[in-house]
């Protein structure tokens, strides 16, 4: 124990049942050691060896046993659906082009709404829809999670 505050010390995929979940936006799911509260008021600190995304699905363990299985909270997203599913890869390049993070779908990209990036999506001749939901974007190309100390 940290304190009188339970520990969140690993990561896991579990179909157990968890004691309780906790919703983040992508921005807060890459983390180390921060004190955090679940969704029903569970105060606990997550103490990870290194930083770590907390994809949605997975659970926390704490160090009684219990789990807290991570939600990704709907936040603004936009799919961009090209006309031609062909033109999917030229569009994907565009947009790795500018390091923007997107989840490849069968037939679409879905990134973080940004009416910019929009309007270029749309010059490449893809229908933008804006709505809210998950943003679980592709991991790295070196391994799982996010890329943050690659070279260019």
């Amino acid at each position: 124990m940290f304190g009188n505050t339970v520990r969140a010390t690993h990561l896991t995929h579990s179909h157990d049942t968890p004691a309780d979940t906790l919703t983040l936006p992508y921005d807060d799911r890459f983390r180390r050691r921060v004190a955090m509260s679940s969704d029903n008021g569970l105060s606990f600190l997550l103490d990870l060896p290194e930083a770590a995304e907390l994809r949605h699905g997975d659970s926390l363990v704490l160090e009684d046993g219990r789990l807290i299985r991570i939600v990704a909270a709907d936040e603004p997203i936009m799919e961009a659906t090209p006309a031609d599913p062909a033109d999917l890869a030229r569009v994907a390049w565009h947009v790795g082009n500018r390091h923007l993070t997107c989840r490849i779908g069968a037939d679409r990209l879905i990134l973080r709404a940004d009416r910019v990036i929009a309007e270029m999506l749309e010059k490449l001749g893809c229908t933008v829809t804006f709505r809210d939901g998950p943003f679980q974007p592709e991991g790295g190309a070196y391994g799982q999670g996010r890329t943050h100390d690659h070279a260019h």
